[in-house]
């Protein structure tokens, strides 16, 4: 992987924008297609994931994680197969699950040794805690002693965050835009949130993760999506501040090594297409250090992000594994699979 790296940066050296002129479908020559800046950059593998839909089909492929082995897991929301496990060289190794039609927040765990998955579905209103192959270890249901809930249709779990003791942090992204804390038993002990526009507040509380780069007070970092910010908490629910992005709908934050990764869904700046998503990379002081596939825009107020390319449609989720290369999910995408961005 370093020689093929390095043949690349000499191979890109001196050009005059990262971004090449053609998208990756219409490509009328061979020349490869590099995205990302300040030394992110990726070579687009837009072929790596994809299957024969007629015996593995995907609908909107929601989010992906990496287990010790290597092996990558697409989460996806059709019934024929709500998993699909790859091998790094997008072969598929194994599917299971037929029971989340509304499958959107894929997050691993090591228990003692043992991964386990959080799976959240918003079309049943339970979030499930299962094997590697799928068997459900324990199941909750939407808190109904808080009044929110008294109508269990009003959770709709986006995400989920587990703590190094087992605790669990869920996000109804899609519901009461609550953050709701329970212990390793899955009893609840702390909620804090809801819809607004306040510090506290959220406008779709998308993606939630346990954010250990500060060893000494590890904290909550969560997306409100719509209103184009990160939030920061402490694990009581303390609001200790918020990262704005402005033009960049961000989906769960994903933490690798000292940097922030996002898929941005969209962006509503200086952009025709509804589907103007790209991905997005902060370093440890929360400065965007690369955008493949996007741009900075900046006026004499404010400096915003925007699509440049239509490399993706509607990114929902972005996995790194451990030579830093990017597969990128999609939803509503035409039930398309995921995106490679090898690292260069």
């Amino acid at each position: 992987m370093t020689s093929r790296r390095n043949f690349l940066n000499v191979a890109l050296a001196g050009s005059a924008s990262v971004f090449l002129p053609n998208l990756f479908w219409n490509c009328e020559d061979s020349s490869p297609l590099v995205i990302g800046q300040n030394g992110y950059q990726y070579l687009v593998l837009p072929e790596w994931g994809t299957q024969d839909a007629a015996k593995i089909p995907v609908q909107d492929c929601h989010e992906m994680v990496q287990t010790k082995n290597g092996d990558l897991y697409l989460l996806t929301n059709h019934t024929k197969n709500n998993i699909l496990v790859y091998n790094l060289d997008g072969r598929i190794k194994n599917t299971w699950g037929t029971q989340f039609p509304g499958a959107h927040g894929l997050t691993l765990f090591d228990e003692n040794g043992e991964e386990v998955l959080w799976i959240t579905d918003y079309e049943r209103h339970q979030v499930f805690k299962t094997t590697l192959d799928g068997e459900i270890l324990l199941t909750l249901d939407a808190p109904q002693d808080l009044e929110v809930y008294k109508d269990p249709s009003n959770y709709k779990p986006t995400e989920t965050a587990i703590a190094p003791d087992g605790s669990i942090f869920i996000a109804d992204g899609y519901g009461a835009q609550m953050i709701l804390h329970y212990n390793p038993k899955g009893q609840l002990i702390n909620a804090f949130g809801g819809y607004g526009t306040g510090p506290t507040q959220f406008l779709n509380a998308h993606g939630i993760c346990l954010d250990k780069r500060n060893a000494n007070a590890p904290s909550l970092l969560i997306t409100a999506r719509e209103q184009q910010a990160a939030k920061r908490f402490a694990l009581d629910g303390s609001h200790l501040e918020t990262i704005a992005l402005p033009g960049a709908h961000i989906c769960r934050p994903v933490i690798h090594g000292q940097n922030c990764y996002f898929s941005v869904l969209k962006s509503n700046r200086g952009v025709a297409n509804p589907d103007s998503g790209f991905v997005m990379i902060l370093d440890e002081n929360n400065a965007v250090v690369s955008c493949p596939g996007a741009t900075a825009v900046e006026t004499t107020t404010t400096k915003y992000y925007r699509q440049k390319l239509r490399v993706f449609q509607y990114p929902h989720d972005v996995c790194v594994d451990r030579d830093e290369n990017l597969y990128v999910a999609q939803w509503n995408s035409g039930n398309t699979y995921p995106i490679k961005l090898e690292r260069v």
